[in-house]
């Protein structure tokens, strides 16, 4: 570092002293290394969960997923709320809201079930977190296939970037990923399952398929019975 403040030192030509060049140097390179080790807003990161849980009826939906949240940045970001969609899918015309956040991937009755609240992810820290997507009578059943889903995320907080040019969304993507459907062998349980395109067997997709054929069916049985009574 000393060696690149005397090379520009010398590179001045004389219009200022060497002494001063080199103190602005360090000066600007003291304030930028404070800045990007202290200050620094980052992004938030995360994957494809290689798992999730699921469950759906006529009556609710449910999906859980376990989530790793990298914050790229030194500042902490608030996550204020987050949503699962199906952009590709037309029948799937509201978003499921987050419904709580969960100890583990596996539905049990000691889960440690809380409702949502925002919550910090520290500066240059992973955490993992276990969130529960859902909403009653979704009037949308998945069938035994791959979907793209998108959770979007609402933040504490505004980027330099997008308070300069007034673009700031509440909502943005945080992680678009794969929900393998095809797994889904028993959707009136609420049950775990891999997401892992490796791990189903052509049996399971059978099994998936009969499962979910049936729940469509009786869905659109149940809305067929609305429909005529709300007629007569």
């Amino acid at each position: 570092m000393t060696g690149l403040l005397l090379a520009v030192a010398q590179q001045s030509n004389g219009s200022l002293p060497a002494a001063a060049v080199v103190t602005a140097c360090a000066l600007v390179f003291t304030v930028a290394s404070f800045w990007w080790l202290n200050a620094r807003q980052g992004v938030l990161r995360s994957w494809e969960p290689h798992s999730f849980a699921a469950a759906v009826t006529p009556q609710m939906a449910r999906l859980r997923f376990p989530l790793v949240l990298l914050n790229t940045g030194a500042r902490a970001i608030v996550v204020v709320d987050l949503r699962l969609s199906f952009p590709d899918e037309e029948r799937s015309v509201l978003p499921l809201p987050w419904t709580s956040t969960r100890d583990r991937l596996r539905p049990e009755s000691e889960d440690g079930m809380r409702l949502p609240a925002p919550f910090a992810v520290g500066g240059r820290k992973a955490d993992q977190v276990f969130i529960e997507f859902g909403a009653p009578f979704p009037g949308f059943v998945p069938e035994a296939r791959d979907y793209r889903a998108v959770i979007e995320v609402r933040l504490g907080h505004r980027r330099l970037l997008d308070r300069v040019l007034r673009r700031y969304r509440v909502w943005q993507p945080l992680l678009v990923f794969t929900i393998r459907a095809g797994h889904i062998i028993s959707p009136g349980s609420y049950i775990a399952y891999s997401n892992r395109p490796s791990d189903r067997t052509k049996d399971d997709l059978r099994k998936a398929e009969a499962a979910l054929g049936a729940l469509l069916a009786k869905l659109q049985e149940s809305s067929a019975s609305g429909n005529g009574e709300t007629a007569s």
